[in-house]
């Protein structure tokens, strides 16, 4: 089991956190934001960041190669239709996309939208993880999380 701390401070244990959240077994702040039958894309749950967000595998794997043609396609096109909802209803022109093989959780994309506020940090891969601790240490407000749950509102309602 791993400690896991949610952007809203609250710690859970779990084997697998994507496990955890694409099962119901943890409720992502905001809800499911859309799903398929082989995917599950919620907001970032450690992360404060309006439109952070992750497009997890239902089925617990590590890696990309393992995905069957029908989960590539089904994981390819909800990431178009989430990137145009992004672009359209929250207005994000820069999306940083990451999935790495050597997680705890299982196969997941972070899309990371760009914003103003994080230039200070940056315009590269490197700039990603501070933005992130950034987020976590110092957007996790009333006001900020009002702004994060509008999003996620918003991209539900874009994705209906």
């Amino acid at each position: 089991m791993r400690t896991i701390t949610l952007s809203n401070g609250k710690t859970v244990e779990v084997e697998c956190l994507s496990c955890a959240l694409t099962s119901g077994l943890i409720e992502p702040d905001g809800g499911i934001i859309i799903e398929s039958e082989h995917f599950h894309a919620h907001q970032d749950v450690a992360y404060p960041i309006e439109g952070l967000v992750i497009l997890a595998s239902k089925r617990h794997i590590k890696c990309l190669d393992e995905l069957t043609e029908e989960e590539r396609n089904d994981y390819i096109n909800l990431m178009t239709i989430i990137r145009k909802a992004q672009r359209k209803v929250l207005g994000i022109d820069y999306v940083y996309y990451f999935y790495n093989e050597d997680t705890t959780h299982h196969f997941h994309t972070w899309m990371v939208p760009r914003y103003e506020w994080m230039k200070e940090f940056g315009r590269s891969v490197e700039s990603v993880r501070p933005v992130l601790l950034h987020a976590r240490n110092n957007r996790n407000t009333v006001e900020n999380n009002q702004k994060v749950m509008k999003a996620i509102d918003d991209l539900k309602n874009a994705l209906k």
